[in-house]
């Protein structure tokens, strides 16, 4: 027996035979041409860019009629890539300079973009590599003329496992019966391909690094969604138990849906907002169904994304607007653009350069301070977006009081400019993002500028332990429940109800059903969660006792390690009563 440990993509458990497909042919092989050669070459390689081409447009074809606008705009960033001048210039011109072969020149070309991304600080930005290795891997294949996995030759049921998968095969699998669900060497949460697995309903773990090598065709698998892991050959006993675990999650999917109309209130009648984390980009409305109350962090990043000009104050304005009265008479919380210098370059801003260490460099709030026409481009659209009253405005990558006194003039300067347009505009509540120790330990001051806080998780756990969670060295030490961030989580809510104002989560901790206790526990108003965990953590805090949540997380503040706080958790969490 074999277990593989990867990312949970997408949840719910596959089990079945092994299906390897599009096993990987290793690294191109260098190939010297002539002269003439190299011209007939290049002609190869355009044939190959617009036969991906010509496959995008059928595959968005297809998206779009199944899932939607939304999910279309996946494949327009596809499209985007192809018309990239590395693709339609760059290529061609290593083919003929260096007379080589297109696949050796693709490589390189890939090999490139990978290091560029690796610089980037922002892990939204930096998981798009992705995006570029599969138009690459997609112009590669039709290179090689290599097979395709296709729906139509899976006829058994199979749990499909390959070094990577294009969004285009993912979406023929959801159509496909025989398909369980899938596992890959490379991948993240963030890739088009699990988002994709997620709205098809296919179970998914990626980013197993070799398992596709590893596995044979007809080996009996697990994938495990929830937990990220694959199982491999497991004795009679395993797959009893995931079996039993298969049905219960479906049980519990079932019931889950009955809580849409129920609040999120714990049994002795503590009031817990559970709110909604989406992207500026996508539809507002394919939410709507889970009844949430609000929405706790909208990020607008992607507006940025896969363009090469900045987005106007009227694009912006439409798309404020649309989450507005999507959500009208709920709290909608945008979040400013997170972008870095590498994006903003993209975009035409001129004088930034490639920055040595930029995961401690220059993004966020500290990038719109240096460049103020771009935030207030953001914050007019934002102003006139808020005619209801319903949007606020939070600040992210904060580190001092200074940079909140700052982003105040520019927000008073831009009310007043619309003001003297006679432009019809509202002020926004302001927050600010506690994801820096720095910002945690001076929160009492930052308080006294703004409404209300909300702790990004996943970058104050890795600035405070000094980890990088995607690094496959130290990814391991990315421990939500050390002491140190628990103590650091206490600090800044016991701060936010000194000073009488909000405080909320919207990081994965506020995902993750086993540290509702402990996040309700002390105090924390509001849980902003991914809509897949939505239900699942109303279900969560509904079965809380909010007394006995307190006593246990100050009981959690006295442990010395993660996993004396995780006993604690477990046994807390078992005394709460089953679904």
């Amino acid at each position: 027996m074999l277990i593989k440990k990867g990312i949970a993509a997408s949840l719910g458990i596959a089990m079945g035979p092994a299906l390897v497909i599009n096993k990987e042919q290793g690294r191109a092989e260098k190939r010297m041409l002539t002269p003439e050669e190299a011209h007939a070459e290049v002609h190869r390689f355009k044939t190959a860019v617009e036969q991906t081409r010509a496959d995008l447009k059928a595959m968005r074809d297809k998206v779009l009629s199944v899932l939607g606008k939304k999910h279309a705009r996946l494949i327009d960033a596809h499209n985007l890539i192809l018309s990239d001048v590395i693709i339609t210039q760059t290529i061609p011109k290593k083919i003929r300079g260096k007379l080589i072969n297109a696949e050796y020149a693709l490589q390189e070309a890939l090999d490139n973009i990978e290091r560029q991304f690796a610089k980037i600080d922002d892990e939204y930005f930096r998981e798009r590599r992705f995006d570029f290795i599969d138009v690459f891997k997609k112009i590669a294949s039709h290179l090689a003329s290599a097979e395709k996995a296709s729906s139509e030759n899976i006829s058994e049921p199979s749990v499909l496992v390959a070094s990577s998968l294009f969004p285009s095969d993912t979406m023929a699998f959801r159509e496909n019966k025989s398909v369980l669900g899938f596992c890959t060497d490379l991948g993240s949460k963030a890739s088009h391909t699990a988002i994709f697995a997620q709205s098809a309903g296919l179970p998914a773990v990626v980013g197993l690094v070799d398992i596709s090598s590893q596995l044979r065709t007809g080996d009996y698998i697990i994938a495990d969604g929830e937990q990220g892991i694959v199982i491999v050959n497991p004795s009679a006993a395993i797959i009893n138990k995931y079996k039993a675990r298969k049905a219960e999650l479906e049980k519990e999917e079932a019931l889950f849906s009955r809580l849409k109309d129920l609040p999120a209130v714990t049994v002795d009648g503590h009031k817990v907002n559970v709110f909604l984390n989406l992207d500026a980009e996508g539809s507002p409305f394919k939410w709507k169904r889970l009844k949430a109350g609000g929405i706790g962090l909208c990020r607008t990043e992607g507006l940025f994304m896969n363009r090469s000009i900045l987005p106007s104050e009227d694009e912006q304005y439409e798309k404020y607007l649309e989450l507005a009265k999507a959500y009208s008479g709920c709290p909608v919380i945008i979040r400013t653009a997170d972008i870095g210098g590498d994006r903003a370059t993209k975009l035409g801003i001129k004088g930034l350069h490639d920055e040595r260490n930029p995961f401690m460099g220059f993004r966020g709030i500290r990038l719109f301070l240096k460049y103020p026409e771009l935030l207030k481009t953001q914050l007019r659209a934002l102003f006139r977006a808020n005619i209801k009253g319903n949007i606020s405005i939070m600040i992210p990558m904060v580190t001092s009081y200074n940079e909140v006194e700052a982003f105040r003039q520019i927000a008073d300067s831009a009310i007043a400019e619309l003001a003297a347009e006679g432009r019809p505009a509202k002020p926004c509540r302001l927050g600010i993002m506690i994801e820096i120790p720095s910002a945690a330990l001076i929160v009492d001051q930052l308080l006294s500028l703004v409404d209300f806080i909300s702790v990004g998780t996943n970058d104050l756990i890795q600035y405070s332990l000094a980890v990088d969670r995607v690094n496959q060295y130290v990814s391991s030490l990315y421990e939500p429940f050390h002491p140190a961030v628990l103590r650091l989580l206490h600090l800044i809510t016991e701060a936010a109800k000194r000073c009488g104002k909000e405080v909320s989560i919207c990081g994965e901790m506020a995902s993750d059903p086993e540290a509702a206790a402990f996040l309700v526990g002390i105090g924390v108003d509001t849980l902003s969660v991914t809509p897949k965990m939505f239900l699942r953590i109303k279900n969560a805090v509904r079965k809380l006792n909010f007394k006995t949540s307190a006593a246990m997380a100050l009981s959690a503040l006295d442990l010395p390690s993660a996993k004396k706080v995780r006993a604690l958790f477990d046994r807390e969490n078992s005394t709460h009563s089953k679904l």
